[in-house]
C-alpha cells in the first residue's frame, strides 16, 4: 500500500512538473520586463543624451525624424492617468502611493518646478478629470478603485477641498482601475466610469464590471453604458465625431498570438462581447461551450473591435491628434491619427508591446494605412539572462497615459520609470523656453481678458493693448479655432484711440460662435500685414476652454 502511495505521488509531481514547465514556457517566459526594475535609469539616459543631440546612440528613446523627447518629471512612482487643470498645470493620478499630484511649469522650461500633492490618503486613484461651471468654481473628479469622489479645486493655490463620496463603485478583483471621460456638449454634465472585470474570463454576477457606466452629476443617477468590456482602462473623444473610443486588453492563457487586444468605438447600449467573444467576433470556445440558435458571436448583438491589436500589447492610453495649423504645430500627416501606449506584455513567451503607436486615420477615424510604431527603446535586451536572445528582454520604462495638444506637444507616463516624458516636434533636439529669445510679438500686444485657460462662452469680449504698429486702420483680425484648428468665428479688434504711434492703445473685440465638440481651443490674434509678405506676420495665441 505503501509503494502504491508513492508511485502515485511521483506520478502526480511529474505530470504537475511537466504542466508547470509547459505552462511556464507558453505563457510566462517573457514576464521578466514586467516585473523587475529597470536595467538603467532611463531619466539619466535621456538628460545624458541631451547634452549631445536627439537619437544619437546615447539616446534610448527612437523617435521620427523632427521629434524630439525629454524628462518633465521624474520621481514620480507609479504615475497613470495625465489631464490639464483648468489653469494649464499637468495633474497626474499615482495609484500605488494613493495621490494625484500637479506638475507646474511657471517658467515654461519644459521641465516641472515642483510636485504637488493635490488629493492624499486615496484607495488607488486612477481616474481624474475636472468640470468647471466658470473659472472660479471647478471640480476634480477622482476615480478610486471603491468609489467615485469629488473635490472643490482652487485653481490658484492647487488646494483641493469638500471631499464629497458620490457613489461607490465595485472593488477587488483581477482589475483595479477605473477610469473616467466626460461626454461632449450638450452632455457634458454625464459622466462615464469605466470598471474592469473580476477575472481573466468569467461570467461576471456583477453587472457593474466588466462594463462602462454613465453617472450624471446634475442627478446623482447612475446606469449602464456599454458591457462586454473586459478591461477598457483608458478612453478618449474623437474630438471631430464626438464618439468615445477605448482601448480594450483580451484575455489571457489562450497562447502567444490570440485573442487580439482592441480598440473600440463605444456606443451607449451596446455589446462588446467578452466573455464569450473576442476581436472581429470571434467565439472564445475554450471557455464557452453552449449551443445556441444564431450564431453565437454576431452583430448588431454583439459588436465586433474596430481595431485589432496584437495579443498582449496591453493597450491603455490613446488620444488623438489635432489639425494644427500653427508655427511648429503637428505636420499635417499625423492630423486626426491615434496615439496607443502599449504598456506591454507579461504573459507571452516572447516580450511584445512597450512603445507608443501611430495608427493613420482620416478626418472621420477610418483607417488610412497600417499602424506605424511612434516611439520605440523602451524595451532592451537583458543582461547576463539565460533564455534565448528573442526572448531575454528587460524594459526600462512602461508607457501608459498620453496626453496630445496642439503645438506639437505630448506627454506620456510611464508607471515602470516613475517618469513624465515630454515629446516635441520641431528639430533634432528640445529647446527649452529659457533657451530662446522672448517672444517678440508678446511685446507687441497684452491680452487682459480672456486669461490663459479661462473657460469662455458666446458672446466672448476680448480686451487688452497693442502697439500702435500691430493695427491698420485701426483695427487687426482675431480668430477662435476649436482644438483641431477649425476656424469657430472670426472679427477685427478694434483700436480704442489714436493708433498712430508706437506706444499701446486699448483695444476690445466681441466674438459671437457656437461651442464646438472640443473642450479646449485657442484664440489667435493676428498682427494686421495688408503687405502679405511673411516676414511681417505675427500672432499672440491665447489657450481657452468652452467647458
Amino acid at each position: 500500500m505503501g509503494k502504491l502511495f508513492w508511485l502515485v505521488f511521483i506520478i502526480i509531481v511529474i505530470v504537475l512538473g511537466f504542466y508547470g514547465v509547459s505552462f511556464y514556457q507558453q505563457n510566462l517566459r517573457g514576464v521578466l520586463p514586467s516585473l523587475e526594475n529597470p536595467p538603467d535609469d532611463i531619466a539619466k539616459l535621456i538628460e545624458n543624451a541631451h547634452k549631445i543631440d536627439q537619437n544619437t546612440t546615447d539616446m534610448p528613446l527612437a523617435l521620427p525624424p523632427g521629434f524630439a523627447i525629454s524628462i518633465f518629471a521624474k520621481g514620480l512612482g507609479d504615475p497613470r492617468v495625465i489631464v490639464r487643470d483648468p489653469a494649464g498645470n499637468l495633474v497626474v493620478s499615482i495609484p500605488n502611493q494613493g495621490k494625484v499630484v500637479a506638475l507646474p511649469d511657471s517658467n515654461n522650461n519644459g521641465e516641472a518646478d515642483s510636485i504637488v500633492a493635490i488629493a492624499t490618503g486615496l484607495n488607488k486613484p486612477h481616474g481624474i478629470t475636472f468640470r468647471c461651471i466658470n473659472p472660479d468654481s471647478c471640480k476634480l473628479y477622482v476615480a478610486e478603485t471603491d468609489k467615485l469622489t469629488v473635490f472643490d479645486y482652487d485653481t490658484h493655490t492647487l488646494n483641493v477641498s469638500h471631499k464629497q463620496k458620490l457613489l461607490d463603485l465595485p472593488s477587488g478583483g483581477n482589475h483595479i482601475t477605473r477610469s473616467l471621460l466626460f461626454l461632449p456638449s450638450p452632455r457634458d454634465a454625464e459622466l462615464l466610469i469605466s470598471i474592469g472585470s473580476t477575472c481573466n474570463v468569467c461570467i461576471e454576477k456583477d453587472s457593474q464590471r466588466a462594463a462602462i457606466l454613465i453617472f450624471d452629476t446634475n442627478t446623482g443617477k447612475i446606469k449602464p453604458f456599454a458591457s462586454g468590456l473586459r478591461n477598457s482602462v483608458f478612453m478618449t473623444l474623437n474630438s471631430v465625431t464626438g464618439k468615445v473610443w477605448a482601448t480594450e486588453m483580451g484575455r489571457d492563457l489562450l497562447g502567444d498570438d490570440i485573442p487580439p487586444d482592441e480598440i473600440n468605438i463605444i456606443e451607449e447600449g451596446k455589446n462588446y462581447g467578452w466573455p464569450n467573444c473576442y476581436g472581429k467576433n470571434i467565439h472564445d470556445t475554450a471557455f464557452d461551450h453552449n449551443v445556441y440558435i444564431r450564431a453565437p458571436c454576431s452583430d448588431p448583438f454583439e459588436v465586433p473591435s474596430y481595431i485589432d491589436i496584437p495579443a498582449h500589447s496591453a493597450p491603455l492610453g490613446l488620444a488623438f491628434v489635432p489639425e494644427d495649423s500653427g508655427i511648429g504645430g503637428w505636420p499635417q500627416e499625423y492630423w486626426h491619427n491615434l496615439f496607443v501606449a502599449y504598456h506591454g506584455s507579461w504573459n507571452r513567451s516572447v516580450p511584445t508591446g512597450y512603445k507608443i503607436v501611430r495608427y493613420q486615420l482620416d478626418t472621420n477615424g477610418n483607417m488610412v494605412d497600417g499602424p506605424k510604431d511612434f516611439i520605440t527603446g523602451w524595451l532592451v535586451p537583458s543582461k547576463g539572462s539565460y533564455l534565448p536572445a528573442q526572448a531575454s528582454k528587460a524594459a526600462l520604462g512602461r508607457p501608459v497615459g498620453i496626453l496630445v495638444e496642439p503645438g506639437g506637444n505630448m506627454f506620456i507616463s510611464d508607471d515602470k520609470a516613475g517618469v513624465i516624458y515630454h515629446v516635441v516636434y520641431g528639430g533634432a533636439r528640445v529647446v527649452k523656453t529659457s533657451d530662446t529669445p522672448k517672444n517678440a510679438a508678446e511685446d507687441m500686444l497684452h491680452v487682459t481678458a480672456p486669461k490663459p485657460n479661462d473657460i469662455v462662452k458666446s458672446p466672448l469680449m476680448i480686451k487688452g493693448e497693442a502697439r500702435g504698429t500691430w493695427y491698420f486702420e485701426a483695427s487687426f483680425p482675431v480668430v477662435l479655432l476649436d482644438d483641431n484648428g477649425k476656424e469657430i468665428a472670426q472679427y477685427h479688434a478694434q483700436a480704442q484711440g489714436d493708433w498712430m504711434t508706437e506706444n499701446f492703445v486699448p483695444f476690445t473685440a466681441l466674438l459671437a460662435f457656437q461651442a464646438p465638440l472640443t473642450d479646449k481651443g485657442t484664440l489667435v490674434l493676428k498682427k494686421d500685414n495688408p503687405s502679405g509678405l511673411p516676414e511681417h506676420d505675427a500672432s499672440v495665441k491665447i489657450p481657452i476652454r468652452f467647458r
